[in-house]
């Protein structure tokens, strides 16, 4: 099944001349097909995606020409990022019909390098879930098992990627919104340094923790797609220039003398110890391959949802603010005055979770409380980044679990929200701290994937490539599929 490869298997091949990008775009289109009626991965497929195939493979032919690194291979995009003439919903009644009038940075980047926008996959509305099962077109089924939740928000595209729909594809990751879903459907999920990846084009969540990567089968398929979209924007203030330093093809695999932290406080009584076994198993492998890995602390690690969960409210509040029904999505007919026709169109457009996540938000930031919550939290933001900051003096990456359990059934948390966002207890901080995170797929449980979290300093993703490589080349979970496997 060729729509099996790896980004860089497929890149040989068609560079040998076994496959054509046609070939490959065709394969996964049908799949998506038969597939994604029951996985639900996928909101809207590209109409144009073969004759861009074809167009690169006519181009490949003639000859002269020198072609992006990503030639020809179908890549998807979270519904909150804008794919020009693709709907960018983010997953939202009041987006339902919107169409993306420009590409955001990453998906102009991805163009500029060959890929063929496949299309758009789905996820919680606007980011705010851990299950992908907020959306208003439907929730994403986990490709090992139609049961259970793929995880969220980019449960869309981490489901695409594991499902073999496209070899890779991109999503947000404000509070573990592309670690966790890859950690549940048992792909490789980045997410860089705040700043190392434009958000230009992206719908806004929490401007201060949102950050773009991307779902791959490989280490070196993530770097190369970082690779790709990396780098200074003059349309995002907060990227940072000298950051594009990525060179997948110059990944070392030696792991010896990296020093490894493993935070007590990430494992404390409560996590499932089939999971901590699996994470053991894997430091046990890179300490075969010469790292050292020995016990540190994150003194403040245990305030990390606490604050996460008001400064998140808090921005996300804001940024809504601007979808009033009045300047484009959804708009409710029947208000009698202006105040009343943003109310019904908020009302009707968002979702629960979304409204719920705007009131905790707004009632944070109103007069009385602005200094109760949203400094303090930000106060606590601080210290935990200097934690960070004091461990990163005396190791170079940190290794945790991605999640504390493995993939639930679909609507066991929903009603739950603070069960739920628990289940985000373990990637929180790495996005307070503006520090690079990778999941990576460590073994099973009940038949389902487990994850490894990797975090390191800011803009040391080499880092965790190059941990990253060492373990796959050690073992073989990345190369499991669900259809062997379930």
């Amino acid at each position: 099944m060729i729509q099996s490869f790896t980004i860089i298997e497929a890149k040989q091949k068609i560079a040998a001349g076994e496959i054509t990008s046609k070939a490959l775009t065709e394969a996964c289109l049908e799949r998506i097909k038969k597939q994604n009626g029951a996985l639900n991965a996928f909101i809207q497929i590209s109409e144009t995606a073969l004759k861009e195939a074809e167009s690169i493979d006519v181009k490949r032919a003639a000859g002269g020409q020198e072609l992006g690194v990503l030639a020809g291979i179908p890549i998807a995009v979270k519904a909150n990022m804008l794919a020009k003439g693709l709907k960018a919903t983010a997953g939202s009644r009041i987006l339902e019909n919107y169409v993306a009038p420009y590409d955001a940075t990453v998906v102009e980047r991805l163009r500029a390098a060959g890929a063929i926008i496949l299309g758009v996959t789905n996820m919680d509305e606007f980011a705010m879930g851990s299950s992908t099962e907020t959306s208003h077109f439907g929730q994403t089924h986990n490709p090992w098992n139609q049961t259970k939740v793929p995880g969220g928000s980019s449960g869309g595209s981490a489901a695409a990627v594991a499902a073999d729909f496209v070899p890779g594809a991109f999503g947000s990751d404000t509070g573990g919104s592309i670690r966790q879903p890859a950690s549940l459907c048992g792909v490789v999920g980045l997410k860089p340094t705040y700043g190392r990846v434009s958000r230009y084009g992206l719908m806004a969540m929490a401007s201060s923790l949102d950050q773009i990567g991307p779902f791959a089968r490989t280490v070196e398929d993530a770097a190369l797609l970082l690779q790709v979209v990396e780098g200074d924007d003059p349309k995002d203030a907060t990227t940072v220039a000298g950051g594009d330093t990525t060179v997948a093809e110059l990944i070392s695999e030696d792991v010896a003398g990296l020093r490894i932290g493993l935070p007590k406080e990430y494992f404390l009584e409560g996590m499932d110890e089939r999971i901590r076994t699996s994470v053991f198993q894997a430091v046990e492998v890179l300490q075969q391959g010469g790292a050292d890995v020995h016990e540190i602390s994150l003194p403040h690690a245990e305030y990390a949802l606490a604050a996460y969960y008001i400064i998140m409210p808090c921005e996300s509040s804001s940024n809504l603010g601007r979808f009033d029904g009045m300047r484009y999505g959804y708009a409710a007919s029947s208000g009698r005055t202006l105040m009343e026709t943003y109310e019904r169109s908020r009302g009707e457009g968002f979702g629960s979770e979304v409204k719920r996540r705007i009131m905790l938000g707004s009632y944070a930031l109103s007069k009385g409380y602005y200094d109760a919550y949203y400094k303090k939290a930000l106060q606590v933001r601080m210290l935990i980044r200097r934690d960070f900051d004091e461990v990163f003096k005396h190791v170079d990456a940190i290794l945790t679990p991605t999640s504390p359990s493995v993939a639930w059934n679909i609507g066991e948390k929903f009603d739950d929200p603070l069960t739920m966002y628990l289940s985000d207890i373990y990637t929180i901080s790495a996005n307070l701290a503006a520090i690079p995170a990778m999941s990576l797929p460590c073994g099973f449980v009940d038949g389902l994937p487990v994850g490894l979290q990797l975090m390191g300093r800011p803009f040391g993703e080499e880092t965790l490539f190059r941990l990253g490589k060492h373990y796959q080349t050690k073992t073989d979970w990345h190369t499991k599929r669900p259809e062997k496997n379930v």
